[in-house]
């Protein structure tokens, strides 16, 4: 497989449909990123401005400057906050590649393929700490604490999915405390911190930060259906690597309890996605994701029933219905 890297980016919004109201503060998170990450030594910069110009949705930032706006106003500290969760986010991008071992990431070459192993290691982990730095310019302790104690999470959903790998008596609450931990914590950190900076009460911010939870966990079910289903060329990274790494997603949890000894014995191999399609689909096992999935968007637009209503609350209501329908 041939990959390349990435073109030189603009500071370009993304999902112009959905962040109309926060488009400027978005340009400015994406000058806080670009200016953070300069650096001096000239053998790092490739490697950085690699990662620094994966161009995805920017949904942490997003969900952060929407829930800001539609709680009160967005403030320089949100922008800074705004660009210390997407660099969480992309640390755990690159370390993600480096377990799955996959070879493409946002239609580009991932760091480990492009680099090696040992570099992309050392690049996640100066993220997360040019993170945790970034973070404390906020000049308040509450958003160091949140941060850490998000990404402390984030790191205990990864290593308990790295060590429930091929163990196919995994639950269905396990499952859902690996994907808490893995995505939807961060997430909810991310509405956290911005109704807390907008002012809001205790009430509103332990709503959004529900929100935000129910929000994560519905965008990872959809994201591991689209691992056994979605096609790469539409979705623009590696897909089937939940499967060649034993990892047990909420589809294949349900095969396994519908399927019987059949599909315990074809999941303790290593089938491929188009052996577990026709599976799937006659024990009805990406219709049961797909409706957890929906059942958490719907929880989700719920909470955010405490907010007066706005053109960003009804981004995202937007945001919670679209996690659940997408193809990449």
């Amino acid at each position: 497989m041939s990959v390349t890297t990435l073109p030189q980016p603009s500071l370009r919004v993304p999902m112009p449909d959905l962040t109309s109201p926060i488009a400027a503060d978005l340009v400015e998170v994406e000058r806080i990123l670009t200016r953070s990450l300069e650096n001096r030594h000239s053998r790092l910069v490739p490697v950085i401005d690699h990662v620094r110009h994966f161009r995805g949705k920017r949904l942490r930032p997003v969900l952060l400057l929407l829930t800001a706006r539609a709680c009160g106003r967005v403030s320089p500290a949100h922008h800074i906050l705004g660009a210390v969760v997407e660099m969480i986010h992309t640390a755990t991008l690159v370390h993600d590649d480096i377990l799955d071992g996959a070879k493409v990431r946002r239609r580009a070459g991932t760091v480990n393929a492009l680099w090696g192993v040992q570099p992309a290691v050392l690049l996640g982990d100066y993220l997360f700490t040019h993170a945790f730095h970034l973070s404390a310019t906020v000049g308040d302790a509450r958003a160091c604490e949140l941060i850490g104690a998000a990404t402390n999470r984030v790191c205990e959903g990864e290593l308990s999915q790295v060590l429930h790998r091929g163990n196919l008596d995994l639950t269905e609450d396990e499952y859902f405390d690996i994907i808490d931990g893995k995505t939807a914590e961060l997430t909810a950190c991310c509405c956290r911190l911005g109704a807390m900076y907008s002012g809001a009460s205790s009430e509103v911010i332990e709503g959004m930060a529900r929100y935000g939870r129910y929000l994560g966990q519905a965008f990872q079910i959809a994201d591991d259906l689209l691992d056994l289903i979605g096609e790469e060329r539409t979705v623009g990274k590696s897909l089937g690597t939940d499967l060649e790494q034993g990892k047990l997603t909420l589809p294949l949890l349900h095969l396994l309890s519908v399927g019987g000894e059949r599909a315990r014995h074809v999941l303790s191999g290593q089938p491929t996605r188009e052996v577990l399609r026709p599976m799937l689909n006659e024990s009805g096992s990406l219709e049961y994701a797909r409706c957890v999935a929906l059942d958490l968007s719907a929880r989700a637009r719920r909470e955010l029933q405490a907010l007066s209503p706005s053109q960003a609350r009804m981004i995202l209501e937007m945001m919670a219905e679209r996690s659940v329908q997408r193809d990449a």
